[in-house]
């Protein structure tokens, strides 16, 4: 006959094969193949492994592994078929003691052992709960206790009363578990019941727990020295010891839990916040200070087309008014950079509270100086809030600007030029010059802003792009700073 030689060491390979060779014969009982799966178990498989090698599902398997809870007299009648699939099924859900009482109903010729669905109703419904499960000194009950005409058997008469003393007992018990150096004490749902088989026994000092279940007939059951086989693989394959002290607390709060906490936090503190105009202020200013997760504001970075460009603000009188205010804002904010900037943070929560905090300290005017530099530091360049902005101010571009060399360097078209000479030299001096080259224009027009080479000295001059409102020279458009104030004049007509 064919035979299969093992090599040693392949226990759980033997099992396998064993239990496969009976099953191409003949489907074997449940509880044989208990046996064989919870020897497989302890040899390190896994549910879903012992479920693919046998072609059945996970379900199945936990089904058959679940007779483990069982005591051997139960199983071995299941085996023999004195007991049913269905009272199998719901003795697996009863504790030990509710097995013991079961089997001595079915001992007893006198006794009625409930099966099936009553089987059910005998485990889980009810009030009658015996004072045999109590935790607690039955002295301590202050309700009534009903026994029966023997005496031998009394029931708590007040099932609510007995369940608040028996939490208490319970409570207890599960502290008294913590001060003995536990690293966790894992209380079950009353109902959900402990699997050995999904366990691994584990010492103290190496991580085990203690498992509290209760029953729905108050018994409690406290299983010491466990970890989940997942729990008890992690801990062999990264160091028991090392993991269990690396292994990060269960949070006090589930998602939801949080979600539903900060919620209703945050609904309360901003109906609080409406009557507290001065504070929603400076809360603002902090949001535009570091930004958030809902605020995303950007200094503006005043990009130069070139260098030229670039040296000429540098050179700004604006620049240099607006750096000044910009380092008497910073030190209002204890900001230890003097150069550094205000606005544009990175929506640092930490960072808005900091600054809040600092907001808060500050008198109305000092905020009123913060959120103005803020302001002024993400206002877009280019923009048609600054034209709205100017022509509210009425800005005098004469007091912040001169043309410098990087103007005339970037004034390149002839007509313009043109048109730029005749207003600080006159028609005549322009219609002179008019097919001269743009560079020749240029050098008039800066020999009559400088009073030079003979020309008058024009104190103040500005060239139409420049003034508030912005005005173009021609007609052919694409000065978009003059496009943008006809869009938004008819919004700032002063009457």
């Amino acid at each position: 006959m064919p035979c299969a030689i093992m090599e040693d060491g392949d226990d759980a390979d033997a099992l396998e094969a064993s239990l496969i060779e009976n099953l191409a014969r003949l489907d074997p009982d449940e509880v044989s193949q208990w046996e064989t799966y919870s020897r497989l178990v302890r040899q390190g498989r896994t549910v879903p492994d012992i479920a693919a090698t046998f072609g059945i599902t996970d379900l199945k398997v936990k089904r058959i592994l679940a007779l483990g809870d069982l005591l051997p007299k139960i199983r071995e009648a299941y085996r023999r078929e004195e007991i049913d699939a269905e009272t199998v099924r719901h003795l697996t859900m009863a504790s030990k003691a509710q097995q013991k009482d079961w089997l001595a109903l079915c001992a007893d010729p006198d006794q009625y052992a409930p099966r099936g669905f009553q089987l059910k109703q005998w485990l889980f419904g009810g009030q009658s709960i015996s004072t045999k499960v109590a935790l607690f000194a039955i002295e301590e009950y202050p309700g009534l206790i009903t026994s029966d005409l023997f005496g031998e058997d009394s029931y708590f008469a007040d099932a609510d009363l007995f369940w608040q003393k028996q939490n208490e007992a319970i409570a207890t018990r599960r502290d008294t578990y913590l001060n003995d150096g536990w690293s966790e004490v894992v209380l079950l749902e009353p109902g959900q019941y402990f699997h050995a088989w999904d366990h691994e026994k584990t010492p103290k000092k190496k991580g085990g727990k203690v498992v509290i279940a209760v029953t729905y007939r108050g018994e409690v059951e406290c299983h010491e020295g466990w970890l989940s086989r997942k729990e008890a693989r992690r801990a062999r394959e990264g160091g028991e010891q090392e993991e269990t002290a690396a292994k990060p607390p269960r949070p006090e709060l589930t998602g939801p839990m949080q979600n539903y906490v900060d919620l209703h936090r945050h609904a309360a503190v901003r109906a609080a916040m409406l009557d507290h105009p001065a504070v929603a202020l400076r809360l603002v200013v902090a949001h535009a200070i570091t930004g958030s997760g809902l605020w995303q504001v950007r200094r503006e970075p005043q990009r130069a087309a070139n260098e030229t460009v670039t040296a000429s603000l540098a050179g700004c009188k604006a620049e240099a008014a607006f750096g000044k205010k910009r380092r008497e804002v910073l030190a209002l904010l204890g900001s230890p950079d003097e150069d550094g900037v205000v606005a544009g943070g990175n929506g640092d929560a930490f960072a808005i509270a900091g600054v809040f905090a600092r907001l808060l300290a500050l008198c109305d005017d000092d905020v009123m100086r913060v959120l103005t530099l803020v302001m002024a530091e993400t206002l877009a360049a280019g923009s048609t809030v600054i034209e709205a902005l100017g022509n509210h101010l009425n800005v005098d571009m004469g007091t912040w600007w001169q043309p410098d060399d990087a103007f005339f360097d970037l004034l390149r078209d002839k007509e313009i030029a043109n048109s730029m000479l005749a207003e600080v030299g006159g028609k005549l001096v322009a219609d002179g010059n008019v097919a001269e080259k743009v560079k020749t224009q240029k050098k008039i027009i800066r020999d009559f802003l400088a009073g030079e080479n003979g020309r008058q000295k024009i104190e103040t001059w500005l060239p139409r792009w420049m003034k508030f409102p912005a005005e173009s020279y021609t007609s052919r458009g694409g000065f978009g700073t003059a496009d943008q104030w006809a869009q938004v004049q008819p919004l700032f007509v002063r009457k």
